[in-house]
């Protein structure tokens, strides 16, 4: 199983770029940044862009594999992003993965000064926004119709190194969202569901990996549904909203098995903070990095 760390864009660059390089030294599979204009909790703090910060992660490393997590299309147009992400997959040299979700409806919603969209509406959107970018990044031209979003004649030359298209991570807990990761993803990104504010006890944390098998099981109907092979797509597990995988190396090691346990191919945990969410130590990432060569 392979193991990813999230770095949020909220360092210049002048320091950020040692931190994409030590992931990479420390052997994690993949790193990933948010897809995020402002983040809950953080609005107020520093807080780059997506893509120019992976096209600089891409130019200071070699290896390890990059992505969003997730890209949102409450502030994007199919077209011009598939553009973007195609010179992605270039710079990066195929190392590029789309982690892509339906917009979320916290601040993003809202900046472009309209109104918040339905969940279902949100839904209609997200299958138009996933089933564009696949045409876009599949062929050097698209015209394409759907209910949020059109293409005329857009051209995507010469198209990037990955074939044949890069690959999408489709991020999905309900059931629209997960036919679509399902016939459309090169893998599907949980986070599970959701933990009330505050509740960190015990019980709770059971509560939320029974509810992860549940969906795993969901995912199961829906995979089968779509014609896909047992073991496709991949399974991304964000493993930070049970509790804090890097709380401690004892805590990771338990997540680790049991989303081994659950089918998952992948987990993704994010860099320590130096307070507010994700705190931690980054003596225990380091912890962390020395077990991976025996995990995998």
């Amino acid at each position: 199983m392979r193991v990813g760390v999230v770095i949020l864009p909220q360092q210049r660059w002048a320091e950020a770029a040692a931190t994409w390089r030590r992931a990479e030294e420390l052997g994690f599979d993949h790193a990933w940044t948010y897809d995020h204009l402002s983040w809950r909790s953080l609005r107020d703090e520093p807080w780059f862009a997506t893509v120019p910060t992976l096209v600089a992660a891409a130019t200071v490393t070699s290896t390890i594999g990059l992505g969003t997590w997730v890209a949102s299309p409450n502030y994007r147009h199919p077209v011009p992003f598939a553009k973007e992400l195609m010179s992605l997959d270039d710079i990066s040299g195929g190392r590029f993965v789309l982690g892509v979700g339906s917009g979320g409806a916290g601040f993003d919603a809202t900046v472009l000064g309209h109104e918040a969209l339905s969940p279902r509406d949100r839904a209609r959107r997200f299958e138009d926004f996933v089933t564009l970018l696949d045409l876009l990044l599949r062929q050097p031209a698209t015209t394409w119709r759907g209910h949020h979003y059109a293409a005329h004649e857009a051209r995507m030359v010469p198209g990037g190194p990955s074939s044949p298209r890069l690959p999408f991570a489709v991020a999905a807990n309900g059931p629209r969202g997960m036919a679509l990761a399902a016939r459309l993803g090169d893998g599907w990104v949980t986070t599970g569901p959701p933990r009330e504010k505050g509740d960190d006890g015990p019980d709770a944390l059971e509560h939320w990996w029974r509810g992860v098998g549940q969906m795993c099981a969901r995912f199961d109907r829906a995979r089968d549904a779509a014609g896909r092979r047992r073991g496709e797509p991949r399974r991304y597990l964000s493993v930070d909203v049970g509790r804090y995988a890097l709380a401690s190396l004892d805590v990771f090691l338990d997540t680790y098995e049991r989303a081994h346990a659950l089918g998952f191919t992948d987990v993704v945990t994010h860099w320590p903070r130096p307070d507010g969410v994700y705190a931690g130590e980054e003596s225990v990432l380091e912890a962390v990095a020395d077990r991976l060569p025996g995990l995998r």
